[in-house]
């Protein structure tokens, strides 16, 4: 029997369906290299050439095209099957494990997790750290995880989501900047502005929706430094090399330092969502979303006197 490793499957038929590596490299958040590998290794796990590569990008061979049909199919059975097996052992345990990226979950995590253990006897909440939403859904896609709390778009990944709070959009200044004393901002006022973007969003959607691209009047947003963390927006925006759109609560956990964070009033707002895979305990994410409401709501009430 042939061994065919699934993470080499998955590379060639993103290949396959761009039609080129380098796109599938971006697709995949992999190297160029890493993919050819990939590519390599599975054609010598068959004995076959899969592909042939032309200046222009690849074209598959009839073993290539043969591949391609079936090899999704392939994939979609393996991770159903994966899926059912995560259910009844989650079933079986009462666990839930839960994908927290602390930008966006410092406020309710450790309570809603708390709640949702003392509603649910014998239920077992895991809390696994990561430092982005692009982290975040890798422990989905792959079944590390069976939910996180993610801002919304996420991006095409077949992944179900709840909204469990809106944050209004603000943008973050230099103090320096002609605009830093207004109380609100709209998107007209910042049209020259670069936007810093940091490296660890989920998808091109999510990406230009935290950038507001293309902005109401059809133009693209301007590019501004791309940084490897949330933080380092910060840096570059005290610098003065451009401005960050963010959800208005990340002003309560980042330090305010050389910028200030002004209302938006008329960008959207962003969607904070508990998002959960087909592998996931569905009772127990039901109750999630519940309890995590229950707990945002807790929080934003007046406390009385």
């Amino acid at each position: 029997m042939t061994d065919i490793d699934l993470r080499h499957l998955r590379s060639f038929l993103v290949v396959a369906q761009k039609r080129s590596i380098t796109g599938a490299g971006a697709a995949l958040h992999l190297t160029q290299q890493a993919v050819s590998t990939h590519v390599r290794q599975l054609e010598r796990s068959l004995g076959v050439d899969l592909l042939v590569r032309t200046s222009r990008g690849v074209l598959l061979t009839a073993a290539g095209e043969e591949l391609a049909a079936g090899g999704a199919t392939v994939i979609d059975d393996v991770a159903r099957l994966a899926a059912r097996v995560r259910a009844v052992a989650n079933a079986e345990t009462g666990a839930l494990r839960l994908a927290c990226c602390p930008a966006a979950t410092t406020l309710f995590a450790v309570d809603a997790a708390d709640a949702l253990e003392a509603a649910v006897p014998g239920v077992q909440v895991t809390l696994h750290g990561v430092r982005s939403p692009r982290q975040e859904l890798e422990l989905l896609v792959n079944g590390s995880a069976d939910a996180a709390f993610m801002w919304l778009p996420v991006g095409d990944f077949g992944l179900h989501t709840a909204v469990v709070r809106t944050d209004p959009r603000a943008v973050v200044l230099s103090t320096r900047h002609p605009l830093a004393d207004r109380p609100t901002l709209t998107l007209a006022d910042l049209a020259g502005d670069p936007v810093v973007r940091p490296d660890v969003l989920a998808s091109p959607e999510a990406e230009r929706y935290w950038l507001v691209d293309p902005r109401p009047d059809g133009r693209p947003a301007p590019d501004g430094p791309v940084v490897p963390h949330v933080e380092d927006c910060l840096l570059e925006v005290g610098r003065g090399r451009g401005v960050w759109f963010a959800p208005q609560p990340l002003h309560a956990l980042m330090p305010a330092g050389n910028v200030r964070w002004i209302p938006v009033t008329d960008a959207k707002p962003f969607d904070l969502a508990v998002v959960w895979n087909d592998g996931a305990p569905q009772p127990l994410v039901t109750r999630l979303i519940a309890e995590v409401r229950a707990v945002i709501g807790r929080a934003g009430r007046p406390q009385s006197a």
